[in-house]
């Protein structure tokens, strides 16, 4: 029986099958199943199928699931309970088939007791050096051959800590309906931005309600000032589906910023780090607000949603244009910081993972990605990672021996806080958020903490909770908000839907500010001074 085309009508045999999904999902089988109610899915038409598929399933269910690392030194096996078989165990055996100098490994995997007879078990094997993967369909013991070790590092790697064992929870199925759901969130069309909307409503409670007002505010830039904040939010588009991603992570409503900051002439100018040139490379730059501006409104198909976050009076007044002017000047035209973007995000061992990221994951994906882009990853996080260390030019899999030498884990050394002071290859590293914080510093926003803060450490979030900006609605321009039935603290200047910013204006910087932050989603819980 084959599927029918999405457009084709549902027969009464395809109604059959959805009532019997149904009936099997919703009730408790105490047996095991001989089909799986999901796995019929496929051979139902897509108007029918899909919309059984998302609530089955998420975006999020395309990320593997560590399940243990299987290695020589293990007292016992490894066990686990799978999506498919809830019997599971693993051991590891050292060979030398090849009489090469480290020899190899078979990774023995037994499954067993499948809850139907059509299900399978995907799953991921990684160490530092290698990436593999294998699925199973049968109840019996499998084997994972890997003929030789890259060499002595590896060997003593996999002896001490063994290979990594991921799972895809959501199966074959449902792994493919993850990636249907992620794909649209990078795709800059009208499907793109109702994922990306749909994506942050169900993982971040996210609202987006829609504004009454006129959707571009009638700006008067003469009441925008020097250090006045711009959270910005995309919502379609590759920067768009990053950004959703990026916020599910951090707890930011906004994935992107920039900073006014007017001339000796009383021009007013944008300063932004991830500006993209011809070329298309990210880099900071220093543009006329018009231009910058006119951008947004005209050229920018990612749908900004842009916000006006004025400064207090008070800060204003201690603002230092000059400082912050010679800031913005040394920085033109250098990259943008990838080099410590996820280290703003993750700031403790196990609170700052969406289920089922967690560290072990990360250091798989930043295992695949060395293997495919080296140079990328180097600039990503290899030199960030040996500055982390005390060390230099160490590859991804030497940091990952070194850092199990010194008897520490992966997951601490991704907690070490970035310091501003770090200069890299081609540089200080700034991202967009730490761009504007480090002129904040220079321009005496922080006083004394200056030397306290590592602003490089602060994600969007930590950025727009400061209490540095106006809290007498009275006091915002008149324009602000202008036509909208509820009023912001801020001033919204783009956008269909009203931005939200949980946790506006209402932290006192302090020492060692977001330095060991979770950031857990849905409620993202923020303890007092992390």
């Amino acid at each position: 029986m084959a599927p029918l085309s999405s457009s084709s009508p549902p027969s009464p045999y395809h109604i059959i099958i959805i009532i019997t999904i149904l009936t099997f999902t919703a009730t408790v089988q105490p047996l095991k199943a001989p089909i799986l109610p999901q796995d019929l899915l496929p051979l139902v038409p897509r108007q029918l199928s899909w919309p059984i598929l998302r609530s089955l399933r998420s975006a999020t269910d395309i990320l593997p699931t560590f399940v243990g690392a299987v290695s020589v030194s293990n007292i016992s096996d490894v066990t686990w309970k799978g999506s498919c078989f809830y019997e599971n165990s693993a051991w590891l055996e050292l060979h030398n088939k090849t009489g090469s100098e480290f020899g190899g490994g078979t990774l023995h995997i037994k499954v067993s007791n499948a809850h139907s007879w059509t299900c399978m078990d995907l799953y991921v094997f990684a160490t530092p050096y290698r990436v593999t993967w294998d699925y199973y369909f049968l109840s019996r013991e499998h084997k994972v051959e890997f003929n030789e070790w890259e060499g002595k590092a590896e060997y003593e790697y996999v002896k001490n800590k063994g290979v990594g064992i991921f799972l895809l929870e959501a199966g074959m199925i449902g792994t493919l309906q993850a990636l249907w759901e992620v794909f649209p969130l990078f795709t800059n069309t009208g499907w793109g931005e109702s994922a990306n909307l749909a994506f942050l409503e169900k993982n971040m409670g996210a609202k987006f309600e829609e504004r009454s007002g006129p959707w571009i505010t009638n700006i008067t830039i003469d009441d925008i000032q020097s250090g006045d904040f711009l959270a910005i939010s995309k919502i379609r588009g590759l920067w768009g589906g990053f950004e959703t991603l990026e916020k599910w992570a951090s707890g930011a409503y906004a994935g992107h910023s920039a900073v006014c900051l007017r001339d000796s002439e009383g021009k007013l100018w944008v300063g932004e780090s991830g500006h993209e040139d011809e070329e298309g490379n990210n880099l900071i730059a220093v543009l006329p607000w018009d231009e910058w501006w006119n951008f947004e409104l005209t050229k920018d198909n990612t749908n900004p949603h842009i916000a006006l976050l004025p400064l207090h009076p008070e800060l204003r007044a201690k603002f230092n244009e000059t400082a912050a002017w010679e800031y913005a000047q040394s920085m033109i035209g250098k990259p943008y910081g990838y080099h410590n973007l996820i280290f703003s995000w993750i700031d403790t061992i196990d609170g700052n993972y969406p289920p089922p990221l967690d560290a072990h994951l990360v250091a798989s994906v930043m295992t695949v990605w060395n293997q495919l882009q080296p140079a990328y990853a180097a600039n990503i996080w290899n030199e960030a990672l040996n500055k982390r260390l005390g060390t230099q030019d160490l590859d991804l899999p030497e940091i990952l021996v070194e850092v199990e030498r010194r008897g520490s884990s992966f997951a601490k050394l991704l907690t070490i806080p970035e310091q501003d002071d770090w200069i890299y290859v081609d540089g200080k590293s700034t991202s967009c958020v730490a761009f504007i914080l480090e002129m904040y510093k220079e321009a005496g926003l922080f006083g004394d903490l200056a030397d306290v803060v590592q602003v490089t450490e602060f994600t969007i979030k930590d950025a727009y909770m400061l209490k540095f900006f106006e809290n007498n609605m009275t006091r915002l321009p008149k324009w602000c908000n202008d036509g909208d039935t509820v009023k912001l603290p801020f001033c919204q200047i783009t956008g269909k839907y009203r931005m939200e910013l949980p946790g506006y204006n209402t932290i006192e910087p302090y020492p060692h500010m977001a330095e060991s932050c979770p950031s857990m989603p849905p409620d993202y819980f923020r303890p007092k001074y992390c």
